[in-house]
């Protein structure tokens, strides 16, 4: 696999990973459907999808070449970018489609 193309797949997985809590109403995406379910669990399938789209970025930048060992700033820079792709599903969970 070339390494842009790994670059955009891991950008596309992200987009998509980042606004899945806002649009699914089940527990960590295959639980039980829960009408309100409640910031708690959107922030913690937040969190999931982040690690396992770092986990998808570590596997393919390892398939390419050696793996880089990242400090503080890259994974705090990851995050913002990560709450960051997923603002327009927080808009239209909680800004747009009001309450109920």
């Amino acid at each position: 696999m070339d390494q842009s193309v790994a670059v955009w797949l891991v950008l596309a997985v992200a987009i998509v990973a980042a606004n899945l809590p806002y649009f699914n109403e089940r527990l960590l995406l295959v639980g039980p459907r829960r009408a309100p379910k409640g910031a708690g669990w959107r922030l913690l399938e937040l969190t999931l999808m982040a690690v396992l789209t770092y986990g998808l970025g570590a596997l393919l930048e390892a398939r390419i070449g050696q793996r880089h060992s990242q400090g503080w700033e890259f994974y705090a820079a990851g995050v913002c970018l990560f709450i960051t792709l997923g603002f327009p599903g927080f808009v239209w969970r909680y800004l747009r489609r009001g309450r109920g």
